[in-house]
């Protein structure tokens, strides 16, 4: 048998397949852990800037929000020029009801083609992946 250098740093000639098999295990489950706490350190560094970056969205959207308020009462303001303020109020109010009925439907849309909410490719991406590695250890 080959030389096999162990965890401890002895070496050993005659170490038998089930001695290599658990230090092999042992190595593997090792890997895993490390690699999960990799991950979680960079999902954890991702999330907060990730937080950060909704935070100023949040804020982006609040001021362009008091914007299009300003341009409602602008349109207004114009169209009383050529009507009564009740009227163009109401023919303002009216066109932005018909615009939230038109956005209201493409999501609604946009929903049903959305469903079911599962990863329906990585599902079958993991299956083929369980197969193969049962094919292969069948060999």
């Amino acid at each position: 048998m080959s030389t096999v250098e162990h965890p401890t740093g002895t070496r050993g000639k005659d170490d038998t397949v089930g001695a290599l098999v658990t230090q092999a295990s042992q190595q593997l489950s090792q890997l895993v852990r490390d690699e999960m706490r990799l991950a979680q350190a960079e999902m954890t560094e991702k999330g907060k800037r990730f937080g950060l970056g909704g935070g100023l969205f949040g804020g982006a959207g609040t001021v362009a929000f008091l914007a299009l308020q300003a341009l409602v009462v602008a349109g207004i303001a114009a169209l009383a020029l050529a009507v009564p303020v009740w009227a163009s109020a109401l023919i303002v109010c009216g066109v932005l009801l018909a615009i939230a009925a038109v956005l209201a439907l493409m999501g609604k849309k946009q929903v049903a083609r959305a469903t079911p909410p599962t990863p329906a490719r990585t599902i079958d991406s993991v299956k083929a992946d369980v197969a193969e590695i049962k094919e292969k250890a069948h060999r």
